[in-house]
């Protein structure tokens, strides 16, 4: 049950690190600015960064999965089974691309190291961990089960669980549907920062 949730953590996060760490690194030294001089259209830029974490995230996770396999096999004595493949990597990559975008759009408004760092530690952990890493949606008072259905990472995390456990606490096709408005929402957010091109100033 905690494979599925640890291999989402570890793509999310490190998507979200990628993607921010770069801009804002470039940001200060002042090789931002060579993006929008070179002969990219914005929607190129964010694509290009949003991969670039997306890649780094499809490496943790792998290796994420990989030792999970490894303490799977080793209590079970057999390898955990990929229900299905294909749900597991649509999860994956949108969820990947998705908070990418969003480190994006946090780098962008950023104006220090530590604004970026508190964005990460006290919004986008926070979420990642009440979107069902640890446990089942099932298990929660039902209030908080509600509370929880607005986190668009429950329903990102069930996807990716449902791709290698074939069980999700959500339904399957609410959950392509919200992660995939998660991730028009967090490109739109991206490219309207990058198109103000506030970061100049900074």
């Amino acid at each position: 049950f905690l494979i599925p949730g640890l291999v989402m953590m570890s793509v999310l996060n490190n998507a979200f690190q990628n993607a921010s760490s770069s801009v804002v690194s470039s940001k200060f030294s002042g090789e931002l600015e060579d993006y929008r001089v070179s002969p990219l259209s914005n929607r190129q830029i964010i694509w290009a960064l949003a991969f670039g974490g997306l890649i780094r995230g499809l490496i943790v996770g792998s290796i994420t999965f990989l030792m999970g396999q490894l303490f799977y096999f080793n209590i079970n004595g057999e390898f955990l089974a990929v229900a299905h493949p294909l749900y597991l990597l649509f999860f994956i990559v949108v969820g990947g691309c998705a908070f990418a975008m969003l480190g994006l759009s946090v780098a962008f408004w950023a104006k220090t190291f530590d604004q970026m760092s508190a964005v990460g530690s006290f919004v986008l952990t926070p979420l990642i961990y009440l979107g069902g890493v640890f446990f089942s949606l099932k298990g929660l008072h039902p209030v908080w089960q509600s509370v929880s259905k607005f986190n668009p990472l429950l329903y990102l995390i069930n996807g990716v669980r449902y791709g290698i456990l074939g069980q999700s606490d959500v339904e399957v096709g609410l959950a392509c549907m919200v992660s995939l408005l998660t991730l028009f929402l967090f490109y739109w957010v991206s490219y309207y920062s990058l198109s103000r091109g506030s970061f100049v100033r900074w």
